[in-house]
């Protein structure tokens, strides 16, 4: 037996390659911490740890349906603002890279510089869900699910004629969390052409 084969075989555990076994081992730990990042930073507790979102659109959402409800399913910031299959949720998480660059910044980080950008943010979410037609919305809503028995006749009717009509969440939803700022309809109208326009 010559010595390269006594050295190949000490780098082996049941016959596999101590590289394969090493890398192996290092993917499963960069594969697990990598999807325990991502999923801490979908917490509501990261959410607002930036004083920016708590001090703002947090205390405007905890006035909502979504926060406190009879049925006392809440839904969190990233059930709104983030998708849930992996692709999607990868993109938005590289798209959320500039509001890392934003908050060193300082962009938002008072009450005023805050509203005065308020409705560029809600216009870029807005956009963003009349885009994919209120995924997001559609973690929690599903109009096949509704019960438009249950609900009163007036939203039924109007649920039911936008289903019909094809119309998304967003364009009846666009102030459900969080307080719509001045010039919201008028925002709203001209991503909705823009995007109608594009389709």
């Amino acid at each position: 037996m010559s010595a390269d084969t006594g050295k190949t075989r000490r780098r082996a555990i049941f016959g596999i390659p101590l590289l394969f076994i090493v890398g192996g081992i290092c993917g499963v730990l960069f594969w697990g911490g990598f999807n325990w990042a991502v999923e801490a930073t979908n917490t509501e507790t990261f959410c607002i740890s930036c004083h920016e979102m708590e001090a703002n659109v947090y205390e405007e959402y905890t006035e909502t349906i979504h926060y406190y409800n009879r049925s006392g399913v809440r839904a969190v910031c990233s059930d709104c603002h983030v998708p849930k299959d992996w692709t999607h949720k990868m993109i938005r998480k590289v798209q959320a890279t500039r509001e890392l660059y934003h908050k060193a910044m300082g962009s938002i980080d008072t009450p005023e510089k805050f509203e005065e950008k308020r409705i560029h943010l809600a216009s870029n979410v807005w956009r963003a869900m009349k885009k994919t037609d209120s995924r997001e919305c559609r973690n929690c809503h599903d109009e096949f699910s509704m019960d438009f028995g249950a609900q009163q006749s007036r939203s039924a009717d109007r649920h039911e004629e936008a289903f019909d009509e094809g119309k998304t969440c967003i364009d009846c939803h666009q102030g459900i969390a969080h307080r719509l700022p001045a010039g919201a309809k008028e925002a709203y109208e001209a991503i909705a052409a823009e995007i109608e326009g594009q389709q």
